[in-house]
């Protein structure tokens, strides 16, 4: 938010990308978006490309077996600002010596739905508030099993497949969230490698729509950036991953104007139930959509801003 105070080289976009350059031999920095507007920075490089003389390297070895099952990678972002005052009130504390700022996130965290994100029953929170104002989060998930033959796998954008569920072996993904809530520069960041389709079914790992939306319920941003970062193999495996898929997912998540719903799916109260800057019937507008194709990967971004 203040990148004049930063220390270098996290000044700047061109320091870190000249400092990056000078670990590996064939970088690729991306801006991606509007450069006067909300836009998302990527910087990419394959892993036999760093230069041996600027960084110490050491051997990690896997079994064959473990190798295989590597998931793909994907990870999602959700980049929230203007937050709602309601939104943001909670966030604001003054804890004394004796409070336990980690007790204290775990019941905020309960209260606001954040706990219920995803399943309790999968989700392992650690989450710390800070004072007078701020919070920070990292949830570790575990999915998993053997799932029924009859449950259906769920695509992007929350619609079915043909295709039955496999037998899938115990998996571990994560999320992060962090919030600063001070009016003028408000900001809370959602990032997770859970995929959507990881359960094969939408009772557990919920599919990126309703996650967009959980998100949003907690948090009434008046705009935000949304991003898919996804492997092509993710995308090959035939179930329809795609990023197209991933941007509609996207719209029908923020497009709806019911977002009165959206808190009910995790338990929030009232209060927070009525929609972005509690209002109920609010909806989103989309100012951007960029899909790219890189090397290996595929990326879905796009922006939108509350409808007044």
């Amino acid at each position: 938010m203040f990148p004049e105070r930063q220390l270098g080289p996290h000044r700047e976009w061109k320091q870190e990308v000249e400092y990056l350059d000078g670990i590996f031999t064939n970088g690729a920095a991306y801006t991606v978006g509007k450069v006067n507007g909300d836009h998302w920075l990527l910087y990419m490089t394959n892993p036999d490309e760093i230069n041996s003389e600027n960084v110490c390297t050491f051997p990690i070895d896997q079994p064959d077996d473990a190798v295989e099952n590597l998931l793909p990678d994907y990870t999602i972002e959700i980049l929230m600002s203007n937050l709602a005052t309601t939104a943001r009130r909670p966030f604001f504390s003054s804890l004394s010596p004796s409070d336990d700022p980690h007790a204290h996130a775990a019941a905020l965290s309960e209260a606001l739905g954040i706990s219920r994100i995803f399943p309790p029953n999968l989700t392992t929170l650690d989450a710390y508030s800070f004072s007078p104002c701020g919070y920070s989060a990292n949830a570790l998930v575990k999915w998993g099993g053997t799932p029924s033959d009859a449950d259906p796998s769920y695509l992007l954008d929350g619609t079915k497949s043909d295709r039955t569920s496999q037998n899938i072996q115990t998996r571990e993904g994560y999320y992060t969230i962090h919030v600063t809530p001070e009016e003028g520069w408000s900001y809370a960041s959602f990032e997770c490698n859970v995929p959507s389709h990881a359960s094969g079914s939408t009772e557990s790992i919920p599919d990126l729509k309703s996650l967009v939306q959980r998100v949003a319920a907690i948090f009434k941003p008046g705009r935000l950036s949304l991003t898919l970062f996804i492997s092509n193999l993710e995308n090959d495996d035939g179930q329809g991953e795609s990023v197209e898929a991933a941007q509609r997912a996207f719209k029908m998540a923020l497009a709806d104007p019911d977002l009165s719903q959206r808190g009910e799916c995790i338990g929030l109260d009232k209060s927070h139930r009525k929609g972005i800057n509690g209002v109920g019937g609010q909806k989103y507008r989309r100012t951007e959509k960029i899909n790219y194709e890189f090397g290996g990967y595929d990326l879905a971004f796009a922006s939108f801003e509350l409808m007044s």
